[in-house]
């Protein structure tokens, strides 16, 4: 599919771009809920994702009435690492997205199917600047120990992830596992339960920044809640974290991007509101 270049002309109204990373961010399974408060004021909940027949990942409906009106009045780029796979499950409310960003920027989506010039584009990209997969599996797998190892994952051919028993974990393994990664162009990134070896190169703000010139955008907001999404932040024109994650936990900030007062599904019904505060902002100046 060639790329089609952004509406231009006195004319163009202002377009607002939202990359909004997924999991832990904008939707969440039942073990990241965060419910703090007693069951009779829990939120309603919705049900966005269902994995091997049973409910998976979920928003509060509220948040779902927000994503509805945002996706109408946005350009809405759902941003995940998630491969094609694993995000055709996911049944966002709204109308359907004409991009979304998955492989943590490997697939970039046109109307549901990958992008063939963004597809060889980063292929180069990758072989001309980091070490090969099968260097990295091979020795994910040579420092892992089965006693924590549950399984080991090869995503479109482009990262490997591990699933691991994370209270198992030997002190400073992944730290070890990341210097030896950033010495051959590689990083790692721990989230919940999987550690994600990632090529430097594959990132999810060179897949935003494609959209945003095909589309014209003329602000850039996003969100997200893992190291693998601090590049995306530091890209976009605001951003927000979660009060949780792995930015959190290791402490990340950025002068434009914000952190919710929320944790949990909350968290992801605040990130909602400020994209559609700033979004109104956007449009008015």
């Amino acid at each position: 599919m060639a790329a089609s270049g952004p509406v231009t002309g006195p004319a163009a109204a202002p377009v607002t771009l939202v990359a909004s990373d997924l999991d832990r961010t904008l939707i969440y399974s039942a073990a990241a809920l965060h419910l703090a408060m007693p069951d009779a004021e829990a939120p309603r909940l919705l049900c966005v994702e269902v994995y091997d027949r049973k409910p998976l990942s979920y928003l509060t409906e509220t948040a779902a009435a927000l994503l509805d009106e945002l996706a109408r009045t946005t350009v809405f780029v759902p941003t995940t690492t998630r491969t094609r796979e694993q995000y055709g499950r996911i049944r966002l409310p709204g109308p359907a997205p004409r991009y979304a960003i998955c492989a943590n920027g490997g697939h970039l989506l046109v109307d549901g199917e990958s992008d063939p010039d963004w597809q060889r584009r980063v292929a180069r990209g990758l072989a001309e600047e980091c070490a090969p997969l099968a260097e990295v599996r091979a020795h994910l797998l040579a420092a892992s120990d089965p006693a924590w190892l549950l399984k080991e994952r090869v995503a479109e051919d482009l990262f490997a992830y591990l699933v691991v028993e994370r209270a198992l974990l030997p002190e400073g393994w992944v730290e070890e596992l990341g210097a030896w990664a950033r010495t051959r162009g590689w990083t790692v990134s721990l989230q919940g339960r999987k550690i994600y070896a990632v090529p430097g190169p594959l990132t999810k703000s060179a897949a935003m920044a494609e959209v945003a010139r095909r589309t014209g955008a003329t602000l850039t907001l996003a969100a997200g809640d893992s190291c693998l999404d601090a590049d995306l932040l530091l890209a976009a024109d605001r951003a927000w974290r979660p009060a949780h994650g792995e930015l959190a936990d290791t402490g990340w900030s950025a002068p434009h991007t914000e952190v919710t007062a929320a944790q949990g599904v909350a968290a992801g019904e605040e990130i909602l509101r400020h994209f559609l505060r700033a979004a109104g902002e956007g449009r008015s100046s």
